[in-house]
């Protein structure tokens, strides 16, 4: 608790006429904004600078009703805090009898603590004081035990302590104008610098933000200019995937190899690894979470897995032809996958996780289980979230509950947000589909510009914070210069 070192009255001489109401609007009451800017300096130390506030601006941090309440709480004058409760305004009845309640009880508690003639005091405050509150019955009942097993009953050494912890549970039970909450201009202003962000459309980095002037960015924040151009591959590209790190990009392609750049302190790409051994293009990419390792996913082919400190392939997955894998996804541990099977025709689609080594580790298969043409995990690792052409289907691991989103049009692709809150899927019909994962959102956020021709369009969330969608298509050349998308 932020104790004033001087208690001021409301009655302190004002320098001259000031306006109750601050602000272009009048929202911000002078007393109150005082109050609170005078708490924030005692929370930081400077307690003389909140003191001298105090002082000039005639506004205490706490009203007199507090000072009076905290003294007779340490002086253990029951009922002068009972009727300093009694004349509080702007406080309900129910709120008003809890805080009665708080008060008798360490009355109570205290005289059970004095020995046998404080518990035929105690019984008299419990039946005239108590009681009559209408307080939740089971209290009255456990404090009517209390008088035969003496269970918290507060030793006469213990009282100081025990008082200072009453006071504060029963300042959490009066209305707010009675004590400035800790911390609360630092939340005012938090709050108001999070929502000039989340207005900034065209906020795409973690910039530190400054208290000196209004938060905005400039459209330059959204790349829209084309860098560099990366022409390594022989045929088109079909998929690029940053590391998590920022410090690598993937590149596969219709030429049947993927890439790995290394980006260069000046943000230029420079070519480390091509991956060699696919026999069909490759149409997907994933890095682990921790950047060590690369799967690659042929189109109709097996799956392999990259050692990205060597450029080596590690493991070939799915060698059978019952076995040949469409999708696959990280856990968060880099220690599991999980991947989704629907070819040939004559097998059962099926999702199954194996480990590192290529061990099947659980499977789900029938005629239940949907085509699977992307998947994700959330970042927690606790729900497989699965694209089938018209919907999206989600299942909870730990729990096996199942739900699913439907869609009206074919979904092509599947992208999740760092936190895993919220994901985007790419729609044939030229739309971006913003939908929350835990299942909440009944209407997506819809986005609409892009045009979807000959080319699999896939979106991204552009930046740590969520304020952006990045559309890439795929194309001949790795060209870097994106169209965005800014989403509330």
């Amino acid at each position: 608790m932020d104790q004033p070192e001087s208690s001021v009255s409301h009655a302190a001489a004002q320098t001259g006429p000031t306006p109750r109401r601050l602000g272009a609007r009048g929202l911000v009451d002078r007393e109150e904004l005082v109050r609170v800017i005078a708490q924030s300096l005692y929370s930081l130390g400077y307690r003389k600078a909140a003191a001298a506030l105090e002082v000039e601006s005639g506004v205490p941090l706490y009203p007199p009703e507090h000072d009076r309440l905290l003294l007779d709480v340490m002086s253990g004058r029951w009922d002068a805090c009972a009727a300093t409760i009694d004349s509080l305004a702007g406080i309900s009845e129910r709120n008003r009898a809890v805080a009665e309640f708080l008060v008798w009880r360490g009355h109570f508690l205290e005289l059970l603590g004095t020995g046998d003639d404080g518990v035929r005091l105690a019984t008299e405050v419990l039946w005239r004081r108590i009681a009559p509150l209408g307080i939740n019955r089971k209290c009255v009942h456990w404090l009517a035990r209390a008088m035969v097993s003496c269970e918290g009953a507060v030793a006469p050494e213990a009282v100081a302590e025990w008082r200072i912890g009453l006071f504060l549970d029963l300042v959490e039970a009066l209305p707010p104008w009675f004590r400035v909450p800790s911390g609360r201009l630092e939340h005012l202003v938090e709050t108001a610098v999070i929502q000039q962000v989340a207005s900034c459309i065209y906020h795409n980095l973690p910039d530190e933000v400054t208290l000196f002037e209004d938060h905005n960015c400039h459209d330059e924040q959204i790349p829209s200019d084309c860098t560099q151009i990366l022409c390594a591959h022989k045929n088109e590209v079909w998929f690029v995937k940053f590391s998590n790190d920022g410090n690598y990009l993937a590149s596969s392609s219709s030429d049947c190899t993927a890439i790995i750049w290394k980006v260069a302190e000046d943000d230029t790409l420079t070519k480390k690894y091509c991956l060699e051994g696919h026999k069909s293009p490759i149409s997907f990419v994933a890095w682990s979470p921790n950047d060590r390792m690369l799967l690659t996913c042929g189109n109709g082919e097996s799956l392999k897995l990259w050692n990205m400190d060597t450029g080596e392939c590690n493991l070939k997955f799915g060698a059978s032809v019952d076995h040949i894998i469409s999708s696959c996804a990280w856990f968060p541990n880099s220690e599991k996958i999980v991947c989704a099977s629907s070819e040939p025709e004559s097998s059962p689609n099926m999702i199954f996780t194996c480990d590192l080594e290529g061990r099947e580790l659980e499977m789900w298969a029938g005629e239940r289980i949907p085509k699977v043409s992307d998947l994700a995990v959330t970042p927690d690792g606790q729900n497989l979230i699965c694209v089938c052409p018209n919907e999206i289907w989600i299942r909870e691991l730990r729990k096996g509950r199942e739900w699913k989103i439907p869609e009206r049009q074919t979904i092509s692709s599947l992208s999740l947000s760092g936190d895993g809150q919220s994901m985007i899927v790419n729609l044939n019909s030229q739309e971006i589909h913003l939908w929350k994962t835990n299942g909440s959102s009944s209407e997506p956020d819809k986005f609409k510009g892009h045009k979807q021709g000959k080319f699999v369009i896939r979106s991204c969330f552009g930046d740590q914070t969520l304020c952006s969608l990045l559309v890439a298509v795929r194309i001949h050349r790795c060209t870097f210069g994106k169209d965005a998308w800014r989403f509330q």
